[in-house]
């Protein structure tokens, strides 16, 4: 057979035909069950024809052999939500006076809460706000905390890439300029230092989920006060462990929503720790999975989704349908071909990738050709 191969190694192959024998074997029985009187003597001459096997709606019918191209699908669950989970922790002191709305969305110098009136300013960061921020007298700070503030502060405008180089991790007077800025278009004084608790670093922009603090309650250092997640779509998927091997870092995926439309996706991440299932399930792993077009996935939350993950393809492959095969005692498989005289036979076949999507199985090695007529089940 010509053709190209691409996908999961053939170890990997073996464990997914492994889990589909019981599957298999269930349909070889209906669909011998349907054919019995048809084989019973393969080699009658009285043997039925292909119209009246045709015809036998209440048993079996026909399927013409084909040559495709095949991929090896396999579908599983999944939710669809946003990726991450940022908690924001309160240091300023005094009475909570603001909150925003559950799925509300606050962006980088946009206002997150207020205490005692006073904005307490979102920015953009890895490193929690932790001290006061200024340009000080004896030397200027530094640190990972400064290098977020400078980079925050050229996003927003207030400062040039000139005046505060990419990088810069130096609270230097066009910091303490750039703060100011910030200050008076907050409505506050413009001191140009942030005192502790003046804003809240956070990966990127907040959608807010859950908000713990109460609206007229104190407000106190090391409080959380709200979490929300990023405004990043992603798919998650509990995996069973044992198909980590199958998929891969940028597989391409179909994503079908609650409301049965189908949009494409990226897998982003493959977890390399299992995790025990409750009650003696299989270990799963975590994939993740981002949405080519975001749009496309509306505004679900923790919406339950079906994603198509292509595991292996094959070009150009001899193909029947999955409810052609007939196991055999010894393990191997059979198809029962219709002769052009009418005449039934079995003829072995080895079985290559399985696509779970179209119910087909690419034949490897067999005397079957394209065209032929193999007998299936009336389903």
């Amino acid at each position: 057979m010509t053709g190209s191969t691409s996908g999961p190694s053939e170890e990997g192959h073996r464990r997914r035909r492994t889990r589909l024998v019981a599957i298999l074997v269930g349909v070889a029985i209906v669909a011998a069950g349907g054919a019995v009187v048809a084989i019973s003597d393969p080699f009658n001459t009285h043997a039925s024809s292909s119209s009246e096997l045709e015809n036998n709606s209440d048993q079996t019918g026909l399927w013409t052999v084909t040559r495709q191209n095949l991929s090896e699908q396999t579908q599983v669950s999944a939710t669809l939500g946003y990726a991450g989970t940022y908690n924001a922790v309160n240091q300023a002191q005094g009475t909570v006076t603001s909150l925003p709305l559950l799925g509300q969305v606050i962006r980088q110098g946009q206002v997150l809460y207020r205490v005692d009136g006073s904005p307490v300013v979102l920015l953009y960061g890895s490193v929690p706000a932790y001290r006061s921020l200024s340009e000080g007298t004896s030397g200027k700070a530094t640190g990972t905390d400064v290098a977020e503030l400078n980079a925050d502060l050229v996003a927003l405008g207030y400062a040039t890439s000139t005046e505060v180089p990419a990088g810069s991790d130096k609270f230097t007077w066009w910091t303490k300029d750039a703060v100011e800025k910030l200050q008076s278009a907050l409505g506050l004084t413009q001191t140009g230092a942030l005192a502790l608790g003046q804003v809240v670093f956070l990966p990127g922009a907040a959608r807010v989920t859950t908000i713990t603090a109460t609206l007229g309650g104190a407000a106190q250092p090391g409080q959380p006060v709200l979490t929300a997640t990023s405004t990043t779509r992603q798919v998650s998927i509990a995996l069973d462990a044992d198909e980590q091997s199958e998929v891969a870092v940028g597989d391409q995926v179909t994503i079908t929503l609650p409301n049965n439309e189908i949009t494409p996706g990226v897998i982003s991440s493959v977890g390399t720790v299992a995790t025990a299932a409750q009650g003696g399930g299989p270990s799963t792993i975590t994939v993740l999975v981002n949405p080519t077009d975001a749009l496309a996935t509306g505004d679900w939350d923790q919406a339950p989704v079906n994603v198509t993950i292509t595991t292996g393809s094959v070009n150009n492959a001899l193909v029947v349908p999955v409810d052609a095969l007939l196991a055999q005692s010894n393990g191997d498989y059979d198809v029962e071909t219709v002769g052009a005289d009418g005449n039934h036979h079995l003829v072995p076949v080895t079985l290559g990738l399985f696509d779970d999507a179209q119910g087909l199985v690419q034949l490897t090695g067999s005397s079957l050709s394209s065209g032929e007529q193999v007998v299936v089940p009336n389903l």
